[in-house]
Protein backbone atom coordinates (compact mmCIF):
# COMPACT_ATOMS: atom_id res chain seq x y z
CA UNK A 1 0.00 0.00 0.00
CA UNK A 2 1.26 3.68 -0.60
CA UNK A 3 0.05 6.40 1.78
CA UNK A 4 -0.85 9.82 1.23
CA UNK A 5 -0.99 12.39 3.18
CA UNK A 6 -4.35 14.30 3.20
CA UNK A 7 -7.63 13.47 1.87
CA UNK A 8 -9.36 15.56 -0.50
CA UNK A 9 -10.81 19.00 0.10
CA UNK A 10 -14.26 17.73 -0.85
CA UNK A 11 -14.31 14.98 1.21
CA UNK A 12 -13.25 17.63 3.84
CA UNK A 13 -16.42 19.49 2.83
CA UNK A 14 -18.70 16.39 3.07
CA UNK A 15 -16.62 15.27 6.63
CA UNK A 16 -18.13 19.03 8.02
CA UNK A 17 -21.41 18.36 6.80
CA UNK A 18 -21.62 14.99 7.99
CA UNK A 19 -20.21 16.91 11.61
CA UNK A 20 -23.20 19.57 11.45
CA UNK A 21 -25.58 17.24 10.57
CA UNK A 22 -24.81 15.12 13.71
CA UNK A 23 -25.17 18.50 15.75
CA UNK A 24 -28.57 18.93 14.31
CA UNK A 25 -29.50 15.52 15.00
CA UNK A 26 -28.84 15.58 18.88
CA UNK A 27 -30.38 19.06 18.99
CA UNK A 28 -33.50 17.40 17.46
CA UNK A 29 -33.61 14.36 19.52
CA UNK A 30 -33.12 16.65 22.50
CA UNK A 31 -35.91 19.26 21.22
CA UNK A 32 -38.20 16.24 20.42
CA UNK A 33 -38.48 16.93 17.25
CA UNK A 34 -37.98 13.34 15.80
CA UNK A 35 -38.72 14.00 11.74
CA UNK A 36 -36.08 17.28 12.26
CA UNK A 37 -33.77 14.56 13.78
CA UNK A 38 -34.77 11.70 11.36
CA UNK A 39 -33.67 14.18 8.27
CA UNK A 40 -30.05 15.19 9.99
CA UNK A 41 -29.72 11.35 10.27
CA UNK A 42 -30.18 10.95 7.25
CA UNK A 43 -28.01 13.47 5.87
CA UNK A 44 -25.16 12.78 8.49
CA UNK A 45 -25.18 9.35 7.32
CA UNK A 46 -24.94 10.53 3.54
CA UNK A 47 -22.33 12.68 4.35
CA UNK A 48 -20.23 9.44 5.21
CA UNK A 49 -20.26 7.91 2.47
CA UNK A 50 -19.64 10.71 0.02
CA UNK A 51 -17.48 11.45 2.33
CA UNK A 52 -15.36 8.09 1.25
CA UNK A 53 -15.97 8.51 -2.04
CA UNK A 54 -14.63 11.71 -2.38
CA UNK A 55 -11.60 10.43 -0.39
CA UNK A 56 -11.09 8.12 -3.28
CA UNK A 57 -12.65 4.70 -2.03
CA UNK A 58 -13.00 3.35 -5.63
CA UNK A 59 -9.41 3.56 -6.08
CA UNK A 60 -8.14 1.05 -3.80
CA UNK A 61 -9.66 -2.90 -2.96
CA UNK A 62 -8.97 -1.82 1.04
CA UNK A 63 -11.18 2.01 0.11
CA UNK A 64 -14.10 -0.33 -1.87
CA UNK A 65 -14.32 -2.75 0.77
CA UNK A 66 -15.18 0.27 3.61
CA UNK A 67 -17.00 1.54 1.08
CA UNK A 68 -19.84 -1.22 1.17
CA UNK A 69 -19.75 -0.99 5.29
CA UNK A 70 -20.70 2.46 4.52
CA UNK A 71 -23.48 1.44 2.69
CA UNK A 72 -24.44 -0.84 4.98
CA UNK A 73 -24.22 1.38 7.55
CA UNK A 74 -26.37 4.00 6.42
CA UNK A 75 -29.52 1.39 6.02
CA UNK A 76 -28.67 0.44 9.84
CA UNK A 77 -29.02 3.97 10.46
CA UNK A 78 -32.26 4.16 8.45
CA UNK A 79 -33.51 1.03 10.24
CA UNK A 80 -32.77 2.32 13.53
CA UNK A 81 -34.97 5.62 13.32
CA UNK A 82 -37.97 3.14 14.16
CA UNK A 83 -38.62 2.15 17.60
CA UNK A 84 -39.90 -1.35 17.53
CA UNK A 85 -38.28 -4.11 17.82
CA UNK A 86 -38.01 -5.59 14.71
CA UNK A 87 -36.32 -2.00 13.37
CA UNK A 88 -33.94 -2.71 15.98
CA UNK A 89 -33.48 -6.15 14.45
CA UNK A 90 -32.85 -4.96 11.21
CA UNK A 91 -30.28 -2.19 12.09
CA UNK A 92 -28.42 -4.80 14.18
CA UNK A 93 -28.53 -7.08 11.07
CA UNK A 94 -27.27 -4.49 8.58
CA UNK A 95 -24.34 -3.06 11.36
CA UNK A 96 -23.17 -6.80 11.66
CA UNK A 97 -22.56 -6.79 8.16
CA UNK A 98 -21.11 -3.74 8.27
CA UNK A 99 -18.70 -4.31 10.66
CA UNK A 100 -17.92 -7.80 8.14
CA UNK A 101 -16.88 -5.84 5.72
CA UNK A 102 -14.64 -3.80 7.66
CA UNK A 103 -12.96 -6.98 9.39
CA UNK A 104 -12.38 -8.02 6.04
CA UNK A 105 -10.83 -4.72 4.70
CA UNK A 106 -8.76 -4.68 7.71
CA UNK A 107 -7.58 -8.10 7.33
CA UNK A 108 -6.91 -7.30 3.62
CA UNK A 109 -4.56 -4.68 4.62
CA UNK A 110 -2.70 -7.11 6.83
CA UNK A 111 -2.94 -7.43 10.43
CA UNK A 112 0.21 -8.13 12.75
CA UNK A 113 0.14 -10.95 14.79
CA UNK A 114 1.68 -9.77 17.94
CA UNK A 115 -0.60 -6.96 17.79
CA UNK A 116 -3.72 -8.53 17.25
CA UNK A 117 -3.18 -10.95 20.48
CA UNK A 118 -2.31 -8.41 22.68
CA UNK A 119 -5.70 -6.81 21.69
CA UNK A 120 -7.70 -9.96 22.09
CA UNK A 121 -7.30 -10.55 26.06
CA UNK A 122 -8.24 -6.55 26.91
CA UNK A 123 -11.11 -6.23 23.85
CA UNK A 124 -12.98 -9.72 24.91
CA UNK A 125 -12.87 -9.01 29.00
CA UNK A 126 -14.54 -6.13 27.83
CA UNK A 127 -16.83 -7.63 25.47
CA UNK A 128 -18.08 -10.21 28.63
CA UNK A 129 -18.89 -7.29 30.99
CA UNK A 130 -20.86 -5.98 28.35
CA UNK A 131 -22.52 -8.83 27.76
CA UNK A 132 -22.95 -9.13 31.67
CA UNK A 133 -24.37 -6.12 31.85
CA UNK A 134 -27.17 -6.48 29.13
CA UNK A 135 -28.10 -9.90 30.12
CA UNK A 136 -30.88 -9.14 32.56
CA UNK A 137 -31.67 -6.28 30.46
CA UNK A 138 -32.36 -7.49 26.68
CA UNK A 139 -35.51 -9.03 25.75
CA UNK A 140 -35.47 -13.13 24.98
CA UNK A 141 -35.71 -12.80 21.20
CA UNK A 142 -32.91 -10.17 20.79
CA UNK A 143 -30.31 -12.47 23.30
CA UNK A 144 -28.51 -14.07 20.51
CA UNK A 145 -28.82 -11.29 18.15
CA UNK A 146 -27.08 -9.19 20.59
CA UNK A 147 -24.45 -11.51 21.74
CA UNK A 148 -23.57 -12.36 17.92
CA UNK A 149 -23.08 -8.66 17.10
CA UNK A 150 -21.06 -8.09 20.39
CA UNK A 151 -18.67 -10.78 19.32
CA UNK A 152 -18.46 -9.29 15.28
CA UNK A 153 -18.00 -6.04 16.65
CA UNK A 154 -14.96 -6.88 19.09
CA UNK A 155 -13.37 -8.65 16.08
CA UNK A 156 -13.31 -5.87 13.99
CA UNK A 157 -11.62 -3.80 17.02
CA UNK A 158 -9.37 -6.59 17.28
CA UNK A 159 -8.20 -6.60 13.81
CA UNK A 160 -7.98 -3.05 14.06
CA UNK A 161 -5.32 -2.87 15.74
CA UNK A 162 -3.74 -5.96 14.33
CA UNK A 163 -3.35 -3.31 11.60
CA UNK A 164 -1.85 -0.56 13.25
CA UNK A 165 1.02 -3.52 14.04
CA UNK A 166 1.76 -4.26 10.40
CA UNK A 167 1.68 -0.20 9.77
CA UNK A 168 -1.27 1.10 8.50
CA UNK A 169 -3.63 4.61 8.95
CA UNK A 170 -3.99 5.07 12.73
CA UNK A 171 -7.70 6.32 11.11
CA UNK A 172 -8.73 2.68 11.54
CA UNK A 173 -7.65 2.16 15.06
CA UNK A 174 -9.30 5.00 15.55
CA UNK A 175 -12.51 4.47 13.88
CA UNK A 176 -12.96 1.03 15.48
CA UNK A 177 -13.03 2.30 18.80
CA UNK A 178 -15.04 5.09 18.49
CA UNK A 179 -17.34 2.58 17.16
CA UNK A 180 -17.44 0.65 19.87
CA UNK A 181 -17.77 3.13 22.31
CA UNK A 182 -21.13 4.66 20.24
CA UNK A 183 -22.79 1.23 20.67
CA UNK A 184 -22.70 1.18 24.65
CA UNK A 185 -24.86 4.13 24.19
CA UNK A 186 -26.80 2.65 21.64
CA UNK A 187 -27.24 -0.24 23.89
CA UNK A 188 -27.84 1.72 27.21
CA UNK A 189 -30.23 3.62 25.24
CA UNK A 190 -32.53 0.82 24.02
CA UNK A 191 -32.05 -1.52 26.78
CA UNK A 192 -31.15 0.28 30.35
CA UNK A 193 -33.50 3.87 29.92
CA UNK A 194 -30.88 5.74 31.18
CA UNK A 195 -31.70 8.99 33.37
CA UNK A 196 -29.22 10.80 30.95
CA UNK A 197 -29.41 11.05 27.23
CA UNK A 198 -26.38 8.58 26.30
CA UNK A 199 -26.68 9.71 22.73
CA UNK A 200 -25.55 13.64 23.28
CA UNK A 201 -22.30 11.60 23.78
CA UNK A 202 -22.92 7.86 21.22
CA UNK A 203 -23.74 9.84 18.13
CA UNK A 204 -20.75 12.15 18.05
CA UNK A 205 -18.89 9.45 18.47
CA UNK A 206 -20.65 7.14 16.42
CA UNK A 207 -20.15 9.73 13.70
CA UNK A 208 -16.54 10.65 14.88
CA UNK A 209 -15.48 6.67 13.94
CA UNK A 210 -17.27 6.28 10.78
CA UNK A 211 -15.51 9.61 9.98
CA UNK A 212 -12.29 7.99 10.75
CA UNK A 213 -12.72 4.66 8.77
CA UNK A 214 -14.48 6.36 5.71
CA UNK A 215 -10.97 9.25 5.59
CA UNK A 216 -8.70 5.95 6.14
CA UNK A 217 -9.34 5.52 2.62
CA UNK A 218 -7.29 8.07 1.31
CA UNK A 219 -4.28 6.59 2.51
CA UNK A 220 -5.13 3.66 0.47
CA UNK A 221 -3.96 3.37 -3.28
Amino acid sequence: MEFTKLPRRTALAFAYLCGASCAALVAGLLLDQPQFAAIAKVIASTALVATAISAGAFASRYGVVILVGLFLSWFGDAFLIGESERWFLFGLVSFLLAHVAYITAFIGVGVDRTWTLAATVPIIFIAVLVLLWLAPLVPGGLAWPVRIYTAVISLMVITAFGTLGAGASPLIVAGACLFFMSDLSVAATRFADPLFPTYVLGLPLYYAGQLCLALSVSTAR
